[in-house]
């Protein structure tokens, strides 16, 4: 189920693996409320939120006990659905974002287009195979079902870093501002095809 109003999105998804509740609002104030179930993954969502200054409310329940796939895949998913609404719904915007973000030894490079044309490329490897009670593997299907749901192209390729941790939250805070700056309002027309 899913609603919306004006910069305010909510939606819902219930399935055998997952329930979850979302609000969005892009143009927020930072009021985050946010329950995973997995608190590396809440930490995560906190930075990205915060940075791209958006108030989200997030309610998952989810089957921890099988493992940690369901609940961050469908996060993903309802979060990159409520993106992609949010994004459409502004009408014209800036489009393209990036930003190189440094944490401390990391250093991360992000881009995105919200143009209707999901893909993403990212070059994220690891040194550890568990971070934060999350198998690594799972951040990059995160940010692939976030890019997908949304309808946007994402990259996003480390430049350099020794800790995973700063590795994983540089991406997610790197993200926030290059969605930030992509969500910009313009009057001018992001397309020379006349639509996104």
């Amino acid at each position: 189920m899913t609603q919306s109003n004006d910069s305010l999105i909510t939606i819902e998804r219930k399935t055998k693996e997952t329930n979850i509740a979302l609000t969005l609002n892009v143009d927020g104030q930072q009021q985050l409320t946010i329950d995973t179930g997995i608190g590396f993954l809440d930490h995560m969502l906190t930075a990205l939120a915060s940075h791209a200054r958006w108030d989200l409310k997030l309610k998952v329940t989810g089957d921890l006990d099988v493992d940690d796939h369901h609940t961050v895949e469908d996060v993903a998913i309802v979060l990159g659905q409520a993106l992609q609404q949010a994004w459409r719904q502004r009408g014209g915007i800036q489009r393209y974002g990036q930003r190189l973000l440094p944490m401390d030894e990391a250093l991360i490079l992000c881009a995105v287009d919200l143009s209707g044309r999901a893909y993403y490329v990212g070059e994220l490897e690891f040194t550890r195979e568990i971070l934060g009670g999350i198998s690594t593997e799972m951040f990059e299907h995160f940010f692939y079902t976030l890019a997908m749901q949304a309808q946007i192209t994402l990259h996003i390729k480390p430049m350099t870093f020794r800790n995973n941790h700063h590795l994983i939250e540089g991406c997610f805070k790197a993200l926030a501002y290059a969605l930030k700056e992509a969500l910009v309002k313009t009057n001018d027309e992001s397309s020379t095809k006349g639509v996104l």
